[in-house]
């Protein structure tokens, strides 16, 4: 879901961010990040990155996929005819100083490469660069991420009118995911979480075989892929009336939600953004209870950068997709997270997620 102009460009903003390093080459051994610089969106590859070329490494499952998902970007392609290490190994023999992604290539491939380098080369950790200049999208990515969200807040409408009393949660993950499929998904972007009663108070709950029936919360956390972008959403539902801890828990969480949403402008470090929740749940008496960072970045992958965390001063622009999903969890009475997916403006914040932020009864 990006252009060859944009692949391109995205190239030549990686070699001048590698020369700035001082560096020969740049090799791209993280999946997403190949996929954002070439197209190419196979489960096997890495990228060798110099002043002259981009040269693209894979096996021989993907010739045709390489060629054709790539085409646009002007990387050459190689077929490796055994490991993707010893088909780029040669090609080092003339470079001195070759940036590796340090957070992301496996310590098996590092050996290999530090084994088989020329004696006059050495391996330089090429850090984040990637990852920092993936975190404003594109006209096309955020059309992309929008499809995505709607996509999802369509699943989540399609699977409540077919919810039963009586359906585990383990069935209900199932159903929902079953939706988003209908409606055009790639896939889930992470494990669909449907937590019930005591259940949701686990943050990052699994879904078992509780019998979603009688009266108690119900915490469902989803989103999906499309077009290789991801969206991701939480909404709470509620099977029979709740009582007064359970309305004044929403509350205080959707207060908390919507004061995070405000705040994200342009130049608004990521950690003020943690901050405005965090303010809003220490006022209720609920700041103990609310045990994860406040969102995150995403695109082509769940979790991207930047993080919205206390510590976190990234600076937010305009084109950054980022989650806003405070909760709190209460041992005994349960677990409430409200989450969107939203877009930093120009002049402040767009919510993409369509789905509306009241507590659902069921």
């Amino acid at each position: 879901m990006s252009t060859p102009n944009e692949q391109r460009g995205r190239l030549a903003q990686l070699w001048k961010d590698a020369a700035a390093l001082e560096l020969d080459a740049a090799l791209v051994s993280a999946l997403p990040n190949v996929r954002y610089l070439t197209g190419f969106t196979g489960s096997n590859g890495l990228l060798l990155v110099t002043e002259r070329q981009a040269t693209l490494f894979t096996d021989p499952r993907y010739t045709l996929q390489a060629r054709t998902e790539s085409a646009g970007s002007g990387v050459k392609v190689v077929i490796a005819k055994k490991s993707l290490e010893e088909a780029l190994t040669p090609r080092l023999a003339k470079l001195k100083r070759i940036g590796f992604e340090n957070n992301r290539l496996s310590y098996r491939a590092w050996e290999h490469l530090q084994r088989n380098l020329p004696l006059s080369a050495s391996l330089k950790p090429l850090g984040n660069v990637l990852e920092q200049q993936r975190m404003v999208k594109s006209p096309t990515e955020i059309a992309a991420i929008r499809e995505s969200v709607n996509i999802n807040s369509q699943a989540f409408a399609a699977a409540l009118t077919r919810f039963r009393p009586g359906m585990t949660e383990t069935d209900f993950a199932a159903e929902i995911e079953y939706q988003m499929r209908l409606l055009g998904a790639d896939k889930p972007a992470f494990d669909t979480i449907v937590a019930f009663k005591k259940n949701s108070a686990l943050p990052h709950a699994r879904p078992g075989n509780a019998r979603i029936d009688g009266n108690g919360l119900l915490l469902i956390d989803m989103g999906t892929f499309r077009g290789g972008y991801a969206s991701d959403m939480t909404r709470c539902v509620h099977l029979g009336k709740p009582g007064a801890k359970t309305r004044d828990l929403y509350r205080a969480v959707l207060e908390a939600q919507l004061a995070g949403v405000n705040t994200v402008a342009p130049g608004v470090s990521a950690g003020d953004v943690d901050v405005a929740t965090r303010r809003v749940l220490r006022k209720h008496g609920l700041a103990k209870f609310f045990v994860h960072s406040t969102g995150h970045g995403l695109g082509l992958e769940i979790h991207e950068a930047p993080r919205l965390g206390r510590a976190d001063e990234t600076k937010l622009q305009a084109g950054m997709a980022i989650t806003i999903e405070p909760g709190a969890y209460i041992d005994g009475v349960g677990g409430v997270r409200i989450e969107d997916t939203v877009l930093t403006t120009p002049t402040g914040v767009e919510i993409l997620t369509p789905t509306a932020k009241e507590l659902v009864f069921l």
